[in-house]
């Protein structure tokens, strides 16, 4: 279950951001701008934005298994048509097709590992899942990089579409049919109600907006990094842009150990790590010198993906009925601020430099810390509630 589950992960990912590390190369191809070819992300990740709280109605009344099987063949099969896209229109259409057939993959997971895993192993669980995210994040856009370095942006895209194809293959291979699934009514207005539910809970409307606002920074930085890192000072080619995501290794130890993380640290105290960590990290990317854009780049890296495991694990965690539709509302809010944060990104490059992604990021973890502080307080007031009544 678990290795299957990483393979869907790496292919979600790899796939969903596959023109990340490109975009300079895309930009240079087709004649546009960067805030125009960062559409080929935003497009994708928006798509699956608002796809997955419908895909999560199907994967409650078909199953969490036969749903992600079928989104990862769908993503497979247009991945493979991607590179003959002839514009940009084209390209930006497919990649929102492909983001929307990827969405079964995160409406389904999370829900599925919250049926059949234990609960005191769900957070590593989650941190394993999150951690095939990164390293398919990671391959993805070194792979990516190495071959448009060599072949050009299409055939890297490709390459992409080869290695999800086989990671469905090992996805049906290894996951089990569920044991506890129980099929669910998927109408209309059972899913309002289930929603319904899911917004009125304070704490999960804390988690969806400290999802969104840990996706807007991440997705700020690593769709404009690449045009940081190919101009000066630093001028690198474009097979060494893409191993700088080698760092997304430091995201797969992150998120494997957010469970120790929140046994000492408890699941604030493991969120104000994490945003302070990402904060340092968007701080020292400020300097112009190669070896602090890569620690800053770690820092984020790291800061970011121990936030997601916490608050995604939490949200799992704290639904007791419409699991699948609890964690769609949060991969929807996840989503929308990766889609905000590449395209506001890329505008504030794009107008301000390199500074104006860091100031937009440090306005959502400000926004994070907020939140979090907000939740601490309210703790707190019960707690001396409590003891006082008592």
């Amino acid at each position: 279950m678990s290795l299957g589950l990483f393979a869907a992960g790496i292919s979600t990912f790899a796939l969903l951001y596959s023109t990340q590390a490109l975009l300079p190369a895309i930009s240079g191809d087709l004649g546009v701008t960067p805030g125009q070819a960062s559409w080929t992300v935003s497009a994708a990740t928006g798509a699956l934005a608002l796809a997955v709280l419908p895909l999560s109605a199907l994967s409650e009344r078909f199953g969490r298994r036969t749903l992600m099987t079928v989104s990862l063949g769908i993503a497979a099969v247009v991945a493979l048509l991607t590179p003959f896209a002839p514009n940009l229109g084209w390209l930006i259409a497919l990649r929102a097709v492909q983001g929307a057939a990827l969405a079964g993959v995160p409406a389904s997971a999370m829900a599925y590992l919250a049926e059949e895993v234990r609960a005191k192993a769900l957070v590593g669980a989650i941190g394993l899942f999150v951690a095939g995210n990164s390293i398919g994040g990671m391959t993805g856009r070194i792979l990516t990089g190495w071959v448009a370095q060599a072949w050009g942006w299409r055939a890297a895209l490709a390459a992409v579409g080869l290695l999800t194809a086989a990671c469905v293959v090992v996805f049906r291979l290894l996951v089990p049919p569920a044991r506890h699934f129980a099929a669910q009514p998927a109408g209309p207005r059972a899913l309002a109600r289930t929603i319904g539910g899911h917004l009125a809970d304070p704490l999960l409307r804390r988690l969806y907006a400290i999802g969104a606002l840990f996706m807007t920074v991440f997705g700020a930085v690593y769709t404009v990094i690449g045009y940081r890192l190919v101009a000066e000072p630093f001028g690198l080619p474009q097979g060494v842009v893409g191993s700088i995501f080698l760092v997304y290794l430091v995201g797969t130890l992150s998120s494997a150990a957010a469970g120790r993380l929140v046994g000492r640290l408890g699941r604030r105290g493991a969120l104000y790590l994490a945003v302070g960590t990402t904060t340092l990290g968007l701080l020292l990317s400020l300097a112009d010198s190669l070896l602090a854009v890569v620690l800053g780049l770690v820092l984020i890296t790291a800061g970011f993906f121990a936030g997601h495991a916490v608050a995604s694990s939490s949200v799992s965690r704290t639904a007791t009925t419409g699991r699948a539709q609890a964690s769609a509302l949060y991969q929807s809010a996840y989503y929308l601020g990766s889609s905000a944060g590449g395209t506001l990104g890329a505008m504030a490059f794009h107008t301000a430099g390199w500074e104006g992604t860091v100031v937009l990021g440090l306005v959502a973890m400000v926004g994070a810390a907020g939140i979090t502080l907000y939740a601490t307080r309210r703790a707190l007031a019960e707690r001396r509630a409590l003891a006082t009544a008592r």
